[in-house]
């Protein structure tokens, strides 16, 4: 009974800025692995930012100093913070767990548009 659920999306204006979360219910948060990912149109699902279990976070090159992950292990909840977003964020946003044991639980998405 694991869900992960997105949620903060929508339509900005390039420089804009737009703070993604994830709830998660069913597992043990504070000892799973926290990520987002994103898919554009036409292009390969890649990881854009995760925090681990002891709250390390790492960033894929093109993100770096404009967006911060975070956890609340309290609320069971991973964020997403993303300023001075550009047109090649656009893309749906995944939240994605990994537990100790490596099973992997995904959301089921939302939807980040940046466009004049």
């Amino acid at each position: 009974q694991v869900k992960l659920v997105e949620s903060g999306g929508g339509l900005v204006q390039p420089g804009g800025s737009l703070r993604l979360s994830c709830a998660a219910s069913g597992l043990r948060f504070s000892i799973v692995d926290m990520n987002w990912y994103r898919q554009a149109p036409g292009k390969e699902r890649e990881l854009v930012a995760g925090v681990s279990r002891g709250a390390i976070t790492n960033y894929i090159d093109s993100v770096k100093g404009r967006f911060t992950i975070s956890r609340d292990n309290a609320k069971n909840s991973v964020y997403l913070q993303m300023n001075s977003l550009k047109p090649e964020d656009t893309a749906v946003y995944y939240c994605h767990s990994v537990t100790p044991a490596g099973t992997q639980y995904w959301g089921q998405g939302t939807q980040v548009s940046v466009s004049s």
